[in-house]
């Protein structure tokens, strides 16, 4: 369509201008990054406040 290339050919040709990925600096997928670490804040800050309360109520 307008004599553009396919999706596809687009995709592939920026990929390719890309620089290698440096091994141990890399994560795949940004939005699975961005739930992981929500997930890991929300643990542990469900766990401070936790151990506020039981310390509030049991001293």
């Amino acid at each position: 369509m307008f004599h553009r290339k396919p999706l596809e050919e687009r995709i592939a040709e920026r990929q390719a201008k890309l620089p290698p990925l440096k091994e141990g600096k890399h994560f795949e997928h940004g939005p699975a990054k961005f739930v992981f670490v929500s997930l890991l804040v929300a643990v542990a800050l469900m766990h401070v406040v936790g151990l506020a309360v039981v310390m509030h109520f049991y001293s």
